[in-house]
Order: C-alpha cells, then structure tokens, then sequence
C-alpha cells in the first residue's frame, strides 16, 4: 500500500490540496492569555496558549523536525525529538489556534499516562478524577462491570492537547499556525558547504530534514505520499457530544454499549467528573446508510445515540461527527523523510476505537527516530522498525479478533459473560482493547482456526 521516496539531485514532486474548511475559532470556553507556559509541570487548565497566525520566531535554516498537526501525536512526537537532542530544532504546525475542540471520546487510558510520562509530562490530566470501572453490554444482553487494574481518565480534547502543546512549547518546540498544502522533497546545499543535502519544502516556505504528519484521519500529508484512505469496511464513523449526567448512577464508569443495528457498533458514555459526560455512537462507514423513512446518514447516528442512551439527551451544539480510520487497514510506512502518526497511520483499536494511545506511542517513536537516525532519509525505515516491534503482533491480534467478531457477535456475547467470573479475561480484553494487549497462546490457535473456517462459508 506504500511506497518510497525517492532521493537525489532531481526533485520529487508531492504536491496536493487541501479542500478542508478553514480552522474553528476556539469555543471560548478556556481563557487564551499571551505568552507560552514555562513549567510542563505546572500545566492547568488555564495554561496560557499564544495564538500565532505567523511564525515570529522560527529558527534560522533548515529545521530538523517539522510535525503537522498538534494533537497528542504530534506533540509527543515534538516532546521526544527534542528528549532525544535538546538542542533540535522541531516545528509543530496546525491549522487552529490553541485551545480548540477536537471530536473524541475523550477517554485517555492509563498507557497513554505512561508515554507522556517517559517525555516529561506528568500533569496532562490534573484536576480529573481517575475512572477505574468499565461497563461492558453486548447486543444479546451480556454485562460485565468490574473495577480494571489500572484507571482511565476523561479530559475533553480541549484541555488535554492544550495542555500537550503547551509542555512541547515549554520543552522548546516552535507553534505556528499554518495549514499544510504542499509537500516536495528536494536538496540543497549544506549549510557547511559539503555537497547537498535531501531536504522536504512545505508550502514552498518551510524546509525540514524531516517532516512528520500528525495530521488526522484526512491526513493532508498521508494524501501527499500517495498512500490511499481507507477503505469504506476499514473506517468507521462516530458522532459525539457532550450530555448531562444522571445523577444517582452509583461509582463514576465508561460504559459502553454494543448493538445489533450496523454490527459492530456500540455507544458510549464517558464521566468527564463535572457533572457531564462525553456521549457517542460509532459505527463503519459501510454499514451506514440513510434511514427506511429518508432520513439522512446524519440523523441515523444522531437517533440511534438517542436511542442507545436515553438518559443523557446529547448538547446539540456538540453534536459532532468524525470519521476513525482503522488499524486493519495501516499504510506502510515508507523508508524516507516523511512519517506518519497517530490517525495519520491508521492506527484506531478496530475493537474499541481507541486511538489516543496508538498516536502518543506513535508520535514518540517517530520523533525519537526523526533526530535518531544516521540520516533524514533513513528515519521512515528506523520508525517502522520500531513500531512494528511495539505494536506488531498486537495490531495482527485486534485485526484477527476485529474480523472473528464482524462475522459473529455472539463471540462478543460469549466473552463478555465469560468475562465476568474469570478477573484474567477481563483483563486480558481491556489491555486488547486500550493498551497492546495480545490473545492468550492458547487461544490464539483456536481462533485462527475459527477464522479460516469462517471464510471458507
């Protein structure tokens, strides 16, 4: 699915538009004071966030690492970088100005908690009360709900990558805000005069050694490589919003809740602990239809969320929808300047949505190898290398088991009633699904076979 860049003298032409919309303003709901924060370590919610429309204060020459996009994967990407050479020089461009929504579910699991605290953040969810329970309903009834060994968090994305952009800036990387068009990768001479050098030109203004792409489940940079989106059995799409919380539910929990209707697909309903909670129903893109009355796809997810989660009548001016490329479907990663990240890569938990994880762990592998590798055109074969020896035999597992449950959801069904006498399997799935987890050896086996005999119906 992937190809190389090629390097030399001749330039190799990666040109694109983007057709997106222009940047959100910001909602308004966290002040924006002037001036960067200084202390990753003191990060609140007020943590001030310069609004930059043009780079003031770039460094001179070719930059070391430009990342595209100031999500949680572009940040960590930016953080790692400049963990492994301090004195790099690294970029995060984005196209909106800090603090902004981003649609998610908001949910940050405790492995997420541990990249960052590897790059030297450990604040990104002070202030938010852990969630240590997970409720599990599948579509023919089964339930389980038991305390997970490590807790989650919930932090709207508007705090939390405020919060991750702010420790980058504080560790010394640069925030511009520019919206990416074009990529080209070409040389030019060497600032010491010794011959040329592979360089990746974006915008035709900004020139970099290494240019990593953060930028999404559209990922303009992904478009610029020529790696193709996912296809339609390979992308889900979600709609969330944030609701009321019931009072009088008992001990904070995520809760999720599998349904019949476009199988897979569930709903959630995540405790953000201030009296909300983030609400949502995803499902893939190729089960989704119009409704039997007209109805649009639009209105489909916004009743059926309705439906899934009475409870809690979802904010209609969060009403939101975003699509989740999934990591069945992952684009190689070529052995060049360019790297991908995060959503960027196809890197969702096909089982749960999950994708917070994947890009924190993604965005720090690809900056480690971004300053890391004994040349700029070496860093994509460096970085592959490396998340495939993290998350490679985890990824082939969520692809067998997201294929074993597509076909059948009494497997689901099965493994949830299972799940609730038998702690190690609870366990087992919610590291499958929010962390790296693998199936058991002595599964494994038998689902292997379960899916050969499956596909030869």
């Amino acid at each position: 699915m992937g190809r190389s860049i090629a390097t030399g003298p001749a330039a190799a032409r990666l040109a694109f538009v983007q057709t997106a919309s222009p940047p959100p303003d910001p909602s308004g709901r966290l002040p924006v004071p002037a001036g960067p924060a200084k202390d990753p370590g003191t990060i609140t919610m007020a943590t001030p966030i310069v609004r930059i429309d043009e780079p003031v204060d770039l460094p001179d020459g070719v930059i070391d690492v430009l990342v595209v996009g100031g999500g949680p994967a572009g940040c960590a990407a930016a953080l790692a970088a400049l963990r492994e050479r301090p004195g790099a020089s690294v970029v995060i461009a984005d196209a909106a100005a800090f603090p902004r929504d981003k649609t998610c579910g908001d949910g940050i699991a405790p492995h997420g908690l541990d990249v960052l605290r590897d790059l030297g953040v450990t604040d990104a969810v002070a202030g938010y009360q852990p969630v240590d329970r997970l409720r599990l309903r599948t579509p023919g009834g089964a339930e389980v709900a038991t305390p997970s060994a490590r807790a989650s968090y919930v932090v709207p994305r508007e705090v939390f990558d405020a919060r991750l952009v702010a420790a980058a800036r504080a560790h010394g990387a640069h925030l511009i805000r520019r919206r990416v068009r074009t990529l080209e990768l070409t040389d030019r001479p060497r600032a010491d005069g010794r011959g040329r050098e592979p360089v990746v030109v974006v915008n035709g203004a900004l020139t970099a050694r290494v240019v990593v792409g953060a930028d999404g489940a559209n990922s303009v940079v992904r478009r610029g490589l020529g790696l193709a989106a996912n296809p339609p059995e390979a992308m889900a799409i979600a709609v969330r919003a944030y609701a009321p919380l019931p009072a009088g539910d008992g001990p904070a929990e995520q809760f999720i809740h599998m349904t019949d209707e476009g199988w897979p697909a569930y709903a959630w309903s995540f405790p953000i602990g201030d009296g909300r909670a983030n609400i949502g129903y995803g499902m893939l893109r190729s089960q989704l239809g119009g409704g039997a009355d007209g109805t649009s796809a639009r209105t489909v997810l916004h009743r059926t969320l309705a439906r899934l989660l009475p409870r809690s009548p979802a904010d209609p001016a969060t009403l939101r929808a975003h699509h989740l490329p999934l990591s069945t479907y992952r684009p190689r990663q070529p052995s060049g300047p360019v790297l991908l990240v995060g959503d960027a890569a196809s890197l969702i938990n096909p089982l749960t949505g999950e994708g917070i994880y994947y890009a924190l762990l993604s965005g720090s592998l690809a900056g480690r190898a971004a300053v890391g590798a004994s040349q700029p055109t070496a860093a994509g074969r460096l970085y592959r290398r490396s998340l495939d020896a993290e998350l490679g035999r985890h990824l082939r597992h969520t692809t067998l088991l997201a294929g074993l449950v597509g076909r059948s959801r009494t497997m689901m069904d099965g493994a949830v009633r299972a799940a609730r006498t038998r702690t190690e399997l609870y366990d087992t799935l919610v590291e499958i699904g929010l962390g790296r987890g693998t199936i058991p050896a002595s599964s494994l086996t038998r689902l292997a076979v379960r899916r050969t005999m499956s596909g030869r119906r």
